[in-house]
């Protein structure tokens, strides 16, 4: 028994391809012989099927396992066929292809379905030890328990099941099958009276034509491509064909009966498998009244576009009585490997397959094994379709790049104006040393290029692009402002075309700008920020969009001002969470004037970032977890102990590491209503004026933001009443 292991879409295809390999397999083939009586008693043999598995029944097969089956084994319905047309010397192939698991598909043209029962389990030890004798029993009476009740005349399609034993390695793309093609036994076998003989042999020209006729009228009777079992009656200038729940009507007043079988088998000397069951039908109901028995195997085959059926077979046997047979007969039919003993097959599709589908099926496994084993409501489809932008490929935005990818997001997008130096290559994890040379390549860029090389199926894109920052002026000449107008522009259209946007920049100041227009278009923030051996990851709150506040911008999400930046706070929804800036006092400005080299960069224990960088993304899926995304309420470190409000765990607004101590907090803070970056008064003029507001901004010493957001009389006020409790104590 053969099995093909690829075959292309079409029939046609396929046979080409393999014709080679399965007629040499064919002329080997040993059939099933059942002679143990004595001389001189010849015993009907029949050549079984082999299996043919197309490679997109596999491809299938991985997704559903993936996505729906999971670590479920029940047993699921599946659908093949087989063909009636091959040319001589190919095996009787029972196909399964894509569509299988479409029970209602479409059967070919000149095919009779096959229906089976799939069972996928989930190791090789379960492969190997499930008790396939008990699977082969169930079937074999379920095929019996039809044949008694009569079901399998009005359905001849139940005589030809079949079973499917699988275990799928997806991690090596092996897999391991071993199918079974169920079929029952005679004890005593079935005698050949009349050995066979080629129709061309018994039937006239005419006889010909006219039972080719006679078929296409009984398929287009029955409505379907092909009918795997018929009843036969000829004279010598005409054919007559019936359905088998007219036997009785058929054959009244008959002393020959001939059946018939649309047979895909190409032997000479021997029918295929589809007899077998369909013999046992006969003798059951109406054996006891036939002497012999006439059987046509009706083959179909097509020669240069001319229709041939002559090589069709015919013959005589003599049916061993079973009407008053109770028990089911015993049950055969599991298929021989490729050693010609019973025994599992194996496929391997790593080499044949697409490495892009490979890589893309693989990096989900371990993502499709978390929600199968430990987090079974875990939302990946909300993860993966994520639309991410990285302010900032350094340190930061090369381990938060991986991390996304490592959760299985597809859509990355960085922006940076630095360039590849040759400190970079040792702590961030995109570049290369020849990155470096001749100047360095632009990081966005170089970034681009390597998760494009890890992965090929990330939608990745780099702009070399720089942000403009409050303290650093663009007013020199009309150029510089013009250019820096094209920034802010292309700014605002990256945000707006992302679903969450990770600062993960050097400064300070360089975080302002997209903190206000996030906040403006209502996207999700992740912020994340290094000291030497201290960091802060954290979530920007969300602000509600107008329409639903009912509240002008002005006044919408604004709180006491004495409560802004406390961390004492608890159950604080999503829209009234603190961002970045809403827990200083001061503008930003610019952080890196007259500074010492130490100063101007970031100085961090080499893991602070990766740990930084892995906590900024979890935050981010944790998010998406919750069913009001980043409108959560905010966890604190007092929520350790209770229910967590996602399947993974907390959904914090802050998290501050220090790793001196090894130690990780939980703040929670509200917006502030004096915010340089997120408040009211800022955003009303962000939207009304553009880019005009922002130049004022930048060519403005801090004192812009503060004299705007009320901090320079928030300053007044504070130092004021310090000079009156000074002066109380005085008096005293």
């Amino acid at each position: 028994m053969m099995m093909m292991m690829m075959m292309p879409s079409g029939r046609a295809g396929r046979r080409d391809v393999l014709t080679a390999r399965l007629a040499a397999a064919g002329s080997r083939r040993k059939c099933l012989a059942m002679d143990s009586t004595g001389p001189g008693r010849l015993l009907l043999q029949f050549a079984p099927f082999s299996s043919a598995l197309d490679a997109g029944f596999w491809h299938d097969l991985t997704q559903r396992k993936l996505n729906d089956y999971r670590l479920d084994e029940s047993p699921r319905n599946i659908r093949g066929y087989y063909y009636n047309g091959d040319p001589a010397g190919l095996p009787t192939r029972l196909t399964l292809e894509f569509s299988a698991f479409d029970v209602n598909a479409v059967t070919p043209p000149r095919c009779c379905p096959a229906f089976g029962t799939l069972y996928n389990t989930n190791t090789f030890q379960s492969f190997k030890s499930t008790d396939k004798k008990a699977l082969l029993e169930q079937v074999g009476k379920e095929i019996w328990d039809a044949i008694k009740s009569g079901r399998a005349i009005e359905d001849p399609s139940l005589l030809n099941t079949f079973l499917l034993l699988t275990f799928a390695d997806l991690k090596k793309y092996h897999f391991y099958y071993w199918f079974a093609f169920p079929a029952l036994c005679f004890t005593e076998g079935i005698t050949i009276s009349q050995q066979p003989a080629s129709l061309a042999e018994k039937f006239s020209t005419c006889q010909i034509q006219a039972l080719q006729d006679a078929y296409n009228e009984l398929c287009q009777k029955e409505e379907v491509t092909a009918v795997p079992y018929f009843l036969v009656k000829y004279k010598e200038d005409s054919v007559s064909l019936a359905s088998l729940r007219n036997w009785n009507e058929f054959f009244k007043g008959q002393t020959k009966v001939t059946i018939g079988v649309y047979d895909p088998c190409t032997l000479i000397q021997y029918p295929g498998w589809p007899l077998r069951n369909f013999l046992m039908l006969v003798a059951y109901n109406w054996g006891s009244f036939l002497d012999t028995l006439e059987v046509l195997c009706f083959r179909d085959r097509t020669m240069q576009g001319v229709r041939d059926t002559q090589h069709s077979i015919i013959f005589e046997v003599k049916l061993p009585q079973t009407a008053s047979v109770t028990d089911c007969p015993k049950c055969v039919g599991w298929e021989k490997n490729q050693k010609g003993s019973l025994g599992p097959r194996m496929v391997n599709l790593s080499e044949c397959m697409d490495p892009k589908r490979l890589a893309e099926s693989s990096v989900d496994l371990n993502l499709k094994l978390m929600r199968w084993r430990l987090v079974p409501t875990l939302g990946l489809e909300n993860v993966m379709a994520t639309r991410c932008l990285l302010l900032g490929a350094g340190t930061l935005g090369c381990n938060v790049a991986r991390t996304l990818m490592g959760w299985g997001v597809r859509q990355i997008t960085f922006v940076d104006n630095a360039k590849v130096s040759y400190s970079n290559p040792v702590r961030q994890s995109l570049y290369e040393f020849e990155d470096c040379f001749d100047g360095g390549k632009p990081k966005a860029l170089a970034a681009v290029e390597k998760l494009e090389k890890i992965f090929p199926g990330v939608k990745v894109e780099g702009f070399n692009l720089s942000i403009p920052m409050p303290g650093h002026p663009v007013n020199f000449s009309a150029v510089t402002m013009q250019q820096a107008q094209k920034d802010v522009e292309q700014l605002e259209k990256l945000i707006c075309s992302h679903d969450v946007i990770f600062l993960l920049m050097d400064t300070r100041e360089s975080r302002w700008l997209p903190t206000v227009i996030a906040a403006s278009q209502r996207k999700l923030v992740i912020n994340a920020a290094l000291g030497f051996d201290t960091f802060v990851v954290m979530r920007h709150g969300l602000k509600r969009p107008k329409q639903e506040s009912g509240e002008p911008a002005l006044v919408a999400a604004t709180v006491n001002s004495s409560l802004a930046g406390s961390s004492l706070f608890s159950n604080i929804p999503g829209h009234k969470l603190g961002c970045y800036f809403c827990n200083d006092v001061v503008a930003p400005g610019d952080s890196t004037r007259d500074r010492t080299l130490d100063q101007q960069c970031t100085v961090s224990r080499p893991g602070l970032a990766m740990i930084a960088g892995a906590l900024a993304v979890e935050l981010m899926v944790s998010i998406l977890q919750h069913v009001e995304g980043g409108y959560a309420v905010a966890s604190s470190s007092d929520d350790r102990l209770n229910e967590p409000p996602t399947s993974l765990g907390l959904v914090p607004h802050q998290i501050r590491g220090f790793l001196s101590r090894f130690d990780n907090v939980l703040p929670a803070s509200l917006a502030f209503d004096k915010c340089t970056a997120c408040s009211p008064v800022v955003l009303d003029h962000f939207e009304k004026e553009g880019f005009q507001f922002l130049a004022n901004v930048f060519n403005s010493s801090h004192s812009f933001l503060e004299d705007l957001t009320g901090l320079t009389l928030l300053h007044q006020e504070t130092q004021a009443a310090e000079i009156w409790d000074m002066s109380d104590d005085e008096s005293f």
